[in-house]
């Protein structure tokens, strides 16, 4: 029997009568209430959420749009071999992977409008500041600052809406926050066609870094006023409000919550083997996720089409890609399964990859290719983010486990980055077979994940009971996700 068996039997033979989980007590609300704090909280959140990822992702992937306008010319001596534009686009993965779990876990203990509003103005400020660069240093130098505020921001969300949202709502509103990065892919190539042909002093390449960074300090400060603090904290409940929120927060788990870090629940995180298992998952995801984020306007201009047309082509795989995520993430969210979806999804992408390693005298097919790659690897990592939110039993666990393996997948993003030098065009094979073979891999820890979740649950059903009230408070102040009571969403 393995020690968190252990503690977990021990729990029970100790626990009271009294402590055993029961049913809800009956709400002093109705359902016509608590529809109205859930659309409250859409209106408030989410906006302004999926606005700030927006921002986020374009200032994290406008390096693709402006290789096409003139950067490396500019700042990296023409840069030959594309290698040196792979390492300035793989710096922002180096500060972003380090600081993502201190940084999740520390923003438990500040105010999250001001933690989360103050990091988007951080990367604002750094994606502006890319319109300075003369040189590769200045480059690094924005980019890793830009990775150290953005890791204050992605992993954070989830924790975040998981204060506010059950994970019957869950899958949905990461779908409509991760959509964001997609359309942030469209919206960028539109952006990049726009300035392709502007007329002004500066570089185009400039002005597009000016252009998409200022408006995301205004979001910034937006977010400060606009973010509630959390549901015991925030003024923009009225009571009744704050006792549906604090009710809907403690469905299915009632743990640690406030300001505070408990630390058992930190290592805890650290030895679970299905954090790393998720880390694997979304390492093949991001590895298509960063690669394509980079290069697919390269990647389209190598099917042979202008460099204007290979920026504007690119916006409709990013749509495609959004409609599929919302799709997917809505029927995950009624029937309450994720890994089968976050398989098939990652299927989907392996394929697109072999498409265009195998088809390469029809261009359309190549160009279907794309919207296969987009759409199985955005919507991958929607459902593993949502996943994840409930799946690990207490905020703390939540704050390490979910930059745990978000800085394992992001480990993906820097091999991504270095997939497609520009010698090996427009063929780009090695590049295409290993982000293929990395998607497989996705589809398969999604299998294995999805399959342990299962049998744990039955193992639990069958030593501990079948749960009659799957929203019941279940005490995991203690054992987080190993607490008896708890069910996982497979």
């Amino acid at each position: 029997m393995s020690v968190d068996e252990k503690k977990s039997a021990s729990f029970v033979e100790e626990a009271s009568p009294a402590e055993e989980p029961s049913p809800r007590p009956s709400p002093t609300w109705t359902p016509e209430e608590e529809r109205a704090l859930v659309r409250k909280l859409d209106w408030r959140i989410m906006p302004i959420a999926c606005v700030m990822y927006l921002f986020a992702y374009l200032d994290r992937t406008n390096l693709g749009n402006a290789r096409l306008q003139g950067l490396p010319q500019d700042t990296l001596g023409g840069d030959p071999t594309g290698k040196l534009f792979d390492w300035v686009n793989s710096a922002f993965f180096f500060s972003y992977i380090i600081c993502q779990i201190p940084a999740t876990v520390l923003s438990k203990l500040f105010p999250p409008r001001l933690w989360l509003g103050g990091a988007t103005i951080g990367w604002g400020l750094c994606s502006t500041l890319m319109s300075a660069s003369f040189n590769l240093a200045g480059l690094l130098v924005a980019r890793i600052s830009l990775g150290v505020f953005e890791a204050c921001f992605g992993p954070g969300i989830p924790l975040y809406m998981s204060l506010f949202y059950t994970k019957e709502e869950m899958g949905m509103r990461m779908a409509y926050w991760f959509s964001f990065a997609a359309i942030a892919g469209a919206f960028g190539g539109l952006i990049a066609f726009g300035i392709q042909d502007a007329h002004t002093t500066i570089e185009n390449w400039r002005l597009l870094f000016i252009v998409e960074g200022v408006p995301t300090v205004l979001v910034g400060v937006l977010a400060m006023f606009i973010l509630p603090n959390r549901p015991e904290e925030t003024h923009v409940f009225n009571e009744k409000e704050r006792e549906i929120a604090l009710d809907r927060g403690s469905r299915g788990l009632k743990a640690d919550t406030g300001r505070t870090v408990n630390k058992s629940h930190i290592i805890a995180a650290f030895q679970d083997w299905r954090i790393y298992a998720a880390g694997v998952l979304y390492f093949g995801a991001n590895v298509a996720l960063a690669s394509t984020s980079a290069f697919l306007p390269t990647i389209i201009k190598s099917f042979g089409f202008t460099n204007a047309l290979a920026q504007l082509l690119t916006v409709p795989p990013y749509v495609v890609a959004a409609i599929v995520l919302c799709s997917c993430s809505y029927i995950s969210d009624r029937i309450q399964s994720r890994g089968l979806f976050a398989a098939g999804a990652s299927a989907l992408a392996g394929i697109g990859y072999v498409l265009v390693l195998t088809v390469h005298g029809n261009q359309h097919v190549r160009y279907f290719a794309m919207f296969c790659i987009t759409s199985g690897t955005y919507t991958t990592i929607g459902i593993v983010i949502a996943w994840f939110a409930h799946n690990l039993g207490s905020e703390t666990k939540k704050a390490t486990g979910t930059p745990i393996y978000m800085a394992i997948g992001q480990c993906g993003s820097v091999l991504g980055s270095h997939l497609y030098p520009a010698t090996e065009g427009p063929l780009y094979t090695k590049g295409f077979a290993i982000a293929a073979a990395f998607e497989f891999l996705a589809a398969l820890a999604a299998i294995v994940l999805t399959i342990s979740y299962r049998l744990e649950n039955r193992r639990r059903d069958k030593l501990y009971g079948v749960q009659l009230d799957p929203n019941a408070p279940v005490d995991t102040t203690e054992l987080a996700d190993k607490a008896p009571n708890f069910r996982y969403t497979p």
